[in-house]
Order: structure tokens, then sequence, then C-alpha cells
């Protein structure tokens, strides 16, 4: 029995990356990391359903055309991201060219020795001006989106944002939050679960269609803060 090859699946190919566009929007470089403003409905992973024009492949390429990356050569190390943001989230990422700046960024995380914060737009609006938003969540990794509880149960942790209101204007409310746990979606399901759902959100929002109308079709999210809050060796 002969089986055409186009019918197997193929393994990707280590140089796939040299088909995704070299475009960035650079923050900042140097020799260590890339801080990269990441533009909505761009996914920063392959296994996200962004196929070859992803962010991390879009990095990959960067490097790779100013030859500091050699992927046919480099068998030790691949440049990667540090963190990541929805793919519907525009804002910042953080990008390690060696192994030395991925442990270090991985660790600052790890540590809580990184401030982000966020903006976003909703219509309705929290309470209070400003607070805090602590609730309990549980990633369903099938269906792809965080159930929140307001109280402990089994397999849900802690989902901690503090957030303040920064502007009004008509029925649109500019809020800034500030991250200090990192769960999927924490953010977005936090605020939905207060009746805050962002505008464009089609995940836990639920008046998609009129805002898509009004000029959202993603998510009104954006991490546009970052603060590295390392201390200087003596």
């Amino acid at each position: 029995l002969y089986i055409n090859d186009e019918f197997f699946e193929k393994e990707p190919s280590k140089m796939d990356f040299l088909l995704a566009p070299s475009t960035l929007d650079i923050i900042f470089e140097d020799q260590n990391v890339l801080i990269i403003n990441k533009p909505p409905a761009l996914a920063v992973h392959d296994f996200e359903g962004g196929g070859v024009d992803t962010l991390i492949n879009r990095v990959l390429k960067y490097l790779y055309d100013k030859k500091e990356y050699d992927a046919e050569n480099e068998a030790s190390f691949v440049p990667a991201l540090a963190n990541r943001i929805d793919r519907n989230t525009c804002g910042i990422v953080n990008a390690a060219k060696n192994a030395e700046a991925l442990r270090a960024l991985n660790s600052a995380i790890k540590e809580h020795r990184l401030t982000k914060k966020y903006l976003c737009l909703t219509k309705n609006a929290p309470k209070l001006k400003s607070g805090t938003l602590s609730f309990y969540m549980k990633k369903l990794e099938d269906k792809k989106i965080s159930l929140v509880s307001e109280k402990r149960k089994e397999g849900y942790k802690t989902a901690i944002t503090d957030y303040k209101i920064l502007k009004k204007q008509g029925e649109f409310n500019l809020i800034e939050l500030t991250l200090k746990t990192g769960r999927t979606h924490q953010i977005r399901a936090s605020l939905a679960h207060i009746g805050c759902a962002i505008l464009g959100d089609g995940k836990y929002g639920t008046t998609f269609a009129q805002d898509k109308a009004l000029g959202f079709p993603y998510q009104a999210l954006c991490s546009y803060f970052l603060k590295f809050n390392f201390e200087e060796s003596s």
C-alpha cells in the first residue's frame, strides 16, 4: 500500500520563522532583551492558532536578519518570550536574546519583581473609584476560558488585581489595572464577573456585536506599563 507524502503531517521546520515578517514595534533593545509593543490580532506563539506569523517568529526573523541568531548552527538556545498576552490584547511583551537573560526575566516574574499595568475601556464601572478585585479562578483548558468564584474552591487559585478609574466620558470608563497575580484572562474574567466586561471582549462580554459596531473588534485592553524592580549589585 502506497500513501503519498502529502497525506502525512509534516514536522515543523526550525527555519519556518523565515516565512514570518520581521516587523516589530520595538520599545527597547540591548544585547540581552527586546521589549516589544505587540499589536492586537497577533498570536504570540503558533499553538494559539497564529500559524507562521506569530510574535516569537517575528522576533526570530528580526534577530536572524541582524545576524544575532543563527538557527542552523545554534543547538542550545532559541530566543524566547518571557511573558505572553492574549492574541487580541495589545501591549508590552518581553523577549530574551540569550539564556542568561531569560533566566533573569523568569526569576523576576516568579519573585514579583516586575510591575505590570494595563489600561482598558468598559461601559459599566466598579462602584468604587479605586480598589482591589480579589477572586479565585480556575482555567478550563478545553474551553480556553477561566471561571471566577468569590469563595475558595478546589482547583481554584487566588487572583488579585488592583484597579483605578482614570477617566469617565459619557458611558465609557478608562480603567488602569495592576496585576498582583498572573492568572489566565485574570483582568477580563474579573471585570466581567462584576458586570464591567471590557469593550470588544467576545469571550467574556455579552455585547460584542454592539462593541464591534462602535469600533472595538478586539478587547480594548493594553499592557501599557512595565517596571523592573531590580536591585543594583554592589
